[in-house]
């Protein structure tokens, strides 16, 4: 702090910067708390640096924050391997505005972070910071130890690699919003027609319990199946559930409740105004973010 009360520079640009960089440090880790770590380490490394010789505050930031990420993301990797079930992102409680912005919102959406999941870590920095943040190929490159001529190579790779994975077309939010109604009417009133007219023939639901929550340890493949577990749950489950609609990482989605607490939350993939991914988070440890918003940011 200074003289006059006001933050140190360092403290300043970091503050300035910090949405930024957390939104950078999750859409690579797809972990609020692993993105609050990363963040964490990045301060303790730039509080010591000397900003008289750092040209672009913002540009070295990111790169601290790639780095951190970079490193994280190949422990968590060999991590993921022994977890319990299907992994799935943390969900986070967003602000309606982060919606307006479609290639922010699509950006941090469950179906993005799953595909960027089969990207190898270099090929998910590289690919996060040149198509979601719009950084220079000389940035990317000081950021994850490459020359610029490769980081074009990995980023023209990386690309196609998700361009075949994530959903064909854009879905309008109203569309969205649609497919979760019509998913919240069948899921409460049990009408199992209803659910399948809206899920596709070949829609895959993931539920991740992480083995403290009861879940399906593998891959749910086909409407008829997808539409008996949901129905068969909600019917279990009884008058003590609910679903409150809410803005999930960028769009629409569904917070369970059980007995008025927070079970779990559901987020979809739509394409051609069907169902095609469900993806339903039971594991407590990943539902903290869902009770209050977090800021993303470009």
């Amino acid at each position: 702090m200074s003289e006059d009360g006001r933050p140190d520079p360092a403290t300043e640009a970091f503050v300035a910067y910090r949405n930024l960089l957390f939104t950078i440090a999750y859409e690579m880790l797809g972990s609020a708390a692993d993105a609050e770590d990363v963040l964490q380490e990045t301060w303790l490394r730039w509080a010591g640096v000397d900003l008289g010789a750092v040209r672009d505050r913002r540009a070295y930031l990111v790169r601290i924050t790639t780095r951190q990420a970079l490193t994280r993301l190949r422990t968590l990797g060999r991590r993921r391997e022994s977890y319990v079930g299907p992994w799935l992102p943390e969900p986070l409680l967003t602000a309606p505005d982060v919606a307006e912005d479609v290639e922010l919102a699509d950006s941090v959406s469950m179906a993005m972070l799953l595909v960027l999941e089969t990207l190898t870590p270099t090929e998910r920095a590289v690919f996060v910071l040149r198509e979601v943040f719009d950084l220079k190929y000389y940035e990317i490159a000081e950021a994850v130890g490459k020359s610029p001529a490769a980081v074009r190579q990995i980023a023209h790779r990386a690309r196609a690699h998700v361009a075949a994975r994530r959903p064909r077309g854009t879905v309008s939010p109203a569309e969205m919003r649609g497919a979760l109604q019509a998913f919240q009417r069948a899921v409460e009133t049990g009408d199992l027609q209803s659910l399948l007219d809206i899920l596709a023939p070949d829609v895959v639901a993931l539920t991740d319990g992480g083995g403290v929550k009861r879940a399906r340890l593998r891959p749910i493949v086909g409407a008829a199946k997808v539409a008996r577990v949901f129905t068969a749950g909600a019917v279990k489950a009884g008058a003590g559930m609910s679903f409150e609609p809410a803005q999930v990482n960028g769009g629409p989605a569904l917070v369970v409740r059980l007995d008025g607490e927070i079970d779990g939350v559901v987020a979809m993939r739509v394409e051609g105004g069907l169902v095609t991914g469900l993806y339903l988070v039971r594991n407590p440890e990943k539902l903290s973010r869902v009770e209050r918003e977090t800021a993303v940011s470009r």
